[in-house]
């Protein structure tokens, strides 16, 4: 029983963190996909890919999920190694450097939905049409200081908390053009924004003030809100044409892409306003405001019921004329570098990415993964990835797919942050149901009749002719 319990606190917080656009065969390569996605799966990873399916027949996603969960310090491990014991000073300076470097205890939870028989891929262009969620909560690190360090050499301490979440409706135009050597590649998207809502950085702020007499300190989080969002993005990719086997690539993902919020959409004529605070609905034209207090918590006061003062009000959130105030947000991008290797049954793939901030998806940090795919069974595609951000940010990857006839179902599954179960800090599953031509997914044949090509008549002509015996030969 006593074991019992660290696993399912575990699964709780695991639970409370519930992207960029993935699919079962990345996932099952730890990401590393830069430079061998296929067809629809391109987008979102290489639009220059889709110049080499030219010679494939189309592609047709019918469904396909994908969600993950994780954060950035508890898992089974952790929680076994904090459960029950006094932690002596390094083990606190550990904690607290692991936090301060990673920017605070972070949850993240990503869901993406396939639009049913929207995602469709043929000749050099595609057509993709994916639901994204995305939301992100931030506990600062030096929280996690005053409860370990306590006040003694902490004077100021930063409690300003990171919140976002986001759903958007990701529709895209991708073509590639391809070149004697290589192929270019662009994907422009069309945003619509669901509804989003954050902690506005620029006006909030809060922090902890300790002395040896008191502690007190203040803070003020403005959570501003969107409805009906829209705007634009576009991908840029390059990737070589196969040379013995090798292929590089490289992308900038969402390399402009911005939405704004609160400007007229059909969204909100279709869709009733999702958000609520403290029960009560929200609508576009308000936010909410949370303000507390600490009031010179000394020991000769401890008795004082007015300490400690919160409030929690939503206030009108409009321009002079009383419309919504609009307000843009970046969509976050990521710059992906990668290689690749195919020999026989055997496909090794190798990325490099990072993004450009510390928002949602992306993570300003550099990323490296490799993965393999196994074709020794035509029919059964086996794959395995490994991915690795810093000695604790490991990822372990595995998965398989079915290639039937025009059926492709594929499967992926990693660990985050970790590489077994009881490391792990998240989890990432993957499932997509993908159809094609009777014939399978393959490269038409070059050679239709499968024989020699035929001798033009001149070239027959002229062979004989060579051959007759001149005048002068018996």
């Amino acid at each position: 029983m006593k074991r019992f319990i660290p696993i399912l606190i575990f699964v709780l917080v695991m639970a409370i963190s519930n992207g960029q656009r993935r699919d079962p065969r990345s996932v099952a390569m730890a990401g590393a996909t830069t430079t061998i996605a296929d067809g629809i799966y391109s987008v979102g990873y290489n639009p220059a890919l889709i110049a080499f399916q030219i010679d494939k027949p189309f592609m047709l996603q019918v469904g396909g999920i994908d969600f993950d969960i994780g954060n950035n310090y508890f898992s089974m491990a952790a929680m076994r190694a904090l459960s029950g014991d006094t932690l002596d000073q390094d083990e606190k300076s550990l904690i607290i450097n692991r936090l301060d470097h990673r920017g605070g205890l972070n949850f993240d939870m990503n869901f993406q939905l396939a639009t049913p028989g929207l995602n469709y891929s043929s000749g050099n262009m595609a057509l993709t049409s994916n639901i994204l969620y995305m939301s992100s909560y931030s506990i600062p690190a030096g929280l996690a200081r005053l409860m370990l360090e306590g006040n003694a050499n902490n004077p100021v301490i930063d409690m300003t908390l990171g919140y976002e979440i986001m759903a958007v409706h990701e529709l895209g135009y991708s073509f590639a053009v391809p070149f004697e050597s290589f192929a270019l590649g662009f994907s422009f998207k069309y945003l619509q924004g669901l509804f989003y809502m954050g902690v506005d950085p620029d006006s909030s702020s809060a922090n902890f003030i300790t002395t040896p007499q008191a502690v007190y300190g203040s803070g003020t989080y403005y959570l501003r809100q969107g409805f009906g969002g829209a705007g634009y993005g576009l991908d840029i990719g390059l990737a070589t044409k196969e040379f013995n086997g090798m292929r590089f690539g490289v992308s900038v993902i969402n390399a402009l892409g911005t939405i704004g919020w609160n400007k007229p959409s059909f969204i909100k004529d279709i869709m009733k306003y999702p958000l609520t605070w403290g029960g009560e609905a929200l609508s576009d034209s308000v936010a909410v405001l949370y303000t507390y207090t600490i009031d010179s918590l000394r020991a000769d006061n401890l008795s004082s019921g007015s300490l400690f003062t919160s409030s929690s009000t939503i206030v009108k959130n409009v321009d002079e004329n009383g419309k919504p105030k609009q307000f843009n947000l970046r969509y976050p991008a990521i710059f992906r570098l990668g290689v690749s290797y195919r020999k026989a049954d055997l496909l090794v793939s190798s990325d490099l990415t990072t993004g450009f901030e510390n928002r949602l998806f992306a993570h300003s940090r550099w990323r490296w993964a490799i993965g393999a795919e196994l074709y020794r069974f035509p029919n059964t595609p086996l794959r395995m990835g490994f991915a690795w951000e810093g000695l604790d940010r490991t990822e372990l990857a595995m998965g398989a797919g079915f290639h039937g006839g025009p059926v492709m179902i594929d499967l992926g599954f990693s660990f985050k942050s970790g590489m077994w179960i009881h490391s792990m800090k998240g989890l990432n599953l993957s499932l997509g149901f993908t159809m094609t031509s009777f014939k399978g997914r393959k490269e038409k044949s070059k050679l239709e009749n499968g024989g020699p090509s035929p001798v033009p008549e001149k070239g027959k002509k002229a062979s004989s002719e060579k051959s007759l015996p001149g005048k002068n030969q018996k």
